[in-house]
């Protein structure tokens, strides 16, 4: 029994960290839906996740071996990799959230040659939901087996209901806090802007993932897997660089300010 406790608020805290990501995507998808509807987009897209995530679990515990099974094999001076289904979906996640971070971010630094703001039109909330269901199931796959490996001294039904619990509370979690991470990045627009570099080195981190998965190897040079430590103190390095670059910026303006006024005192 402390055996299963314990398991369940390690399980609990590995899909809270691991959740970040997601979350931060399924906050800056669900600005895609049209405003009074985003709210329900994200509970009912983390909703109707958590139910997958279950039945994933289920699959997983059954066809693990079949996963890591390579189904191609290249071999060559410029090329080397063995890949299998799981190496194969992270590496699509990776790149297709690579593709979203960039066209955001190309979206908010382009400017209209008739330099009027038309606002981008919205998804609709099916489409909006599927997203957030499909890219929950990629960043599902790690945490799952995670989950298995962590679980894995438990008896099987012990472990499964440990598992099970553990992502439902998770779930949980990113709903109550889903909208909270959303408002704020309303209220705080400039940051929309670093949530979107995080999502871009997230793709990155899932890339050199997949690729480790398959055994990769360019030129002889294996890929390797970026860390989760590598990837929190890139995303600090980010944050600090933000707040230090913000408060710069607040203060060339209150220095112009100041400029502008003793110019126009003694004009």
């Amino acid at each position: 029994m402390a055996a299963a406790l314990f398991t369940l608020l390690m399980l609990i805290l590995l899909q809270a960290v691991l959740g970040f990501d997601n979350l931060l995507y399924i906050s800056l998808e669900s600005q895609r839906a049209p405003v009074e509807k985003q709210s329900y987009v994200r509970k009912l897209g983390i909703g109707i996740a958590i139910f997958l995530r279950i039945a994933l679990l289920f699959i997983l515990v059954s066809i693990i071996p079949y996963l890591k099974k390579p189904f191609i094999n290249v071999d060559n001076e410029m090329l080397h990799m063995e890949m299998n289904w799981h190496a194969l979906i992270v590496l699509i996640g990776g790149a297709f959230i690579i593709y979203t971070a960039i066209k955001e971010i190309w979206h908010m630094i382009s400017i209209e040659e008739d330099h009027t703001h038309e606002e981008k039109p919205k998804a609709s909330v099916t489409k909006v939901v599927t997203m957030i269901l499909i890219m929950n199931l990629v960043f599902s796959f790690d945490s799952i087996l995670s989950a298995i490996a962590l679980a894995n001294e438990l008896p099987e039904r012990t472990g499964l209901i440990v598992m099970t619990t553990a992502i439902v509370i998770s779930g949980l979690m990113m709903i109550w806090l889903a909208d909270k991470v959303s408002n704020f990045l309303k209220k705080n627009r400039m940051y929309e802007v670093l949530g979107l570099f995080v999502l871009f080195i997230v793709g990155i981190m899932l890339i050199t993932e997949g690729g480790h998965l398959a055994h990769m190897s360019l030129f002889g040079s294996e890929i390797q897997a970026m860390s989760k430590g590598t990837f929190y103190f890139v995303i600090l390095i980010l944050v600090v660089v933000d707040l230090v670059q913000g408060r710069y910026q607040r203060k060339l303006i209150a220095e112009k300010e100041k400029t502008a006024e003793i110019v126009e005192k003694h004009s």
